[in-house]
């Protein structure tokens, strides 16, 4: 019996292997070879290694150079020659023991030396001290900054705002708490370092568009609607932003929103605003570009914007529904692991914003002063103005380049220097270089401020003068500055 059960075994071992699929026998057959060649094969030890003599360690300690931890940088680097402020940078500026025109900084609404919001600081010093040294969770949160955030909700009427202690952190978090890898971004090429900063943490997917151009960033949505309708299980879990800047820094130009806003229902995506320049700048009571355009707040899923310019601050903040607000609560890196913003610097900005409310007149008065000195530099032979006539921050490119960025650059820092040299005190436009996306070119960036003509002369005027004829040397080069109005 033993032997016929035997048999039967292998004729059903047999039966199996023909009815076995082709690919199934080939891959048992690799396994046993495998298996075979292991087997048989030789085992081999490594090379023990020889002592190396003393004096050939010494030889070879000699002859090692390691490298440099910083690549080698020259004595006339900008950063290693910085010029020293004296005072508050207002209307007028003392710089390296020069008293100037402050044309360099971005105190647009000239808020930065007003005694009400000194007066504030001071007494919130007082109170409570001079920092926090802890993070918002974990005794950082103060009175004053819950204060700030519910005014600035009411300000740009959104249901809830979050505030950071640093100005560059704030849409850099914001980013990444929302988008992620397989999120899909849609990114003008003139955004800011920042939002740069905050896409790269995010590892989203990048798609670049030009410049306020709505026919290109419709194409890169079309293609996008495309590749969805290939695979609409992976579509049903990617998410769309597009991300813009109310006020282009690098270009001074207004992003078209109405337009922007019919994109986003159009191919449902969401809209990431970053308003720093625009805020307190833009519309009738400066809540922004949503304003200035009379786009619904609600259209728009997140605004950010920083402190530092028109509230004369630190810090940043963001603003739009309570669910997407809370969310960053947990998920902003900025909030989440940063000591939480002085107490004063809060008081401050919640002094700035009554002055902005009870004074409404003061962004009309700003608009003016950006016409004028936007009107006042127009015709100046090789000089060209880049930027929004509105847009209190704006860059005088040269018209014609050298072919040489390094040369463009240092043409322009001696613009910058011939201007100093007349009490007009400007700003090179500086970039990372080897960071930035879409690098652009050597500028010199100004800014305009609601205190200029006030108790200091006609600045507007004095900086015309300089860089007009008779004023500039003559110089042919495409590249900025910088004006910030004062």
């Amino acid at each position: 019996m033993a032997t016929v059960a035997e048999q039967w075994v292998l004729v059903e071992m047999v039966q199996a292997l023909y009815e076995a699929p082709a690919y199934h026998l080939i891959l048992e057959g690799i396994l046993i070879l495998w298996i075979i060649r292991l087997l048989f094969s030789k085992t081999y030890k490594l090379q023990e290694r020889s002592d190396l003599t003393v004096k050939e360690k010494e030889e070879l300690i000699e002859e090692w150079q390691p490298e440099p931890l910083v690549p080698p940088i020259s004595k006339d680097h900008p950063a290693l020659n910085y010029n020293i402020v004296s005072g508050p940078p207002s209307h007028n500026i003392v710089v390296n023991g020069k008293k100037c025109v402050n044309f360099a900084s971005f105190n647009f609404l000239g808020l930065l030396d007003n005694p009400r919001v000194k007066a504030a600081a001071l007494a919130s010093l007082k109170k409570y001290g001079v920092g926090t040294c802890g993070p918002r969770g974990f005794y950082g949160t103060f009175d004053v900054h819950l204060d700030l955030e519910d005014r600035l909700a009411k300000f740009m009427k959104t249901e809830e705002a979050i505030i950071y202690s640093y100005g560059f952190a704030t849409i850099a978090s914001a980013i990444p708490a929302y988008s992620k890898r397989g999120d899909i971004v849609f990114v003008d090429r003139a955004a800011c370092f920042a939002i740069q900063k905050g896409l790269q943490a995010s590892r989203s997917d990048i798609k670049l568009f030009k410049h306020n151009d709505m026919a290109d960033l419709e194409r890169l949505l079309k293609e996008q609607e495309m590749e969805d309708q290939k695979n609409p299980r992976k579509a049903r879990v990617t998410r769309r932003f597009i991300v813009v800047e109310g006020l282009y820094m690098n270009t001074g130009t207004i992003c078209p929103l109405p337009e922007l806003v019919k994109l986003k229902y159009k191919y449902k995506a969401r809209i990431f605003l970053e308003e720093s320049l625009s805020f307190g700048v833009l519309g009738e009571h400066g809540r922004g570009v949503t304003e200035h355009f009379g786009i619904s707040i609600d259209d728009i899923d997140l605004i950010s914007a920083n402190m530092e310019n028109s509230l004369a601050s630190i810090g940043g903040f963001c603003c739009g529904r309570s669910f997407v607000i809370d969310h960053q609560r947990l998920s902003g890196q900025g909030y989440c692991f940063s000591a939480s913003l002085p107490p004063l610097l809060a008081a401050a900005a919640i002094e700035a914003l009554n002055i902005m409310e009870e004074n409404p007149g003061i962004f009309l008065v700003l608009k003016e002063k950006c016409e004028r000195i936007h009107k006042a530099l127009q015709g100046i032979s090789g000089l060209k103005v880049v930027g929004e006539s509105l847009s209190p921050a704006f860059h005088l490119q040269l018209t014609d380049s050298t072919g040489s960025r390094e040369k463009d650059v240092k043409l322009l820092q001696e613009i910058v220097n011939h201007c100093m040299d007349r009490s007009i005190a400007l700003t090179q436009a500086r970039y990372l270089e080897k960071e930035e996306k879409c690098l652009p070119p050597p500028r010199r960036r100004t800014g305009e401020s609601r205190a200029h003509n006030q108790g200091g002369g006609p600045g507007c005027a004095a900086l015309g003068r300089v860089l007009g004829p008779g004023g500039q040397p003559p110089r042919s080069t495409r590249t900025g500055l910088c004006i910030a109005a004062l």
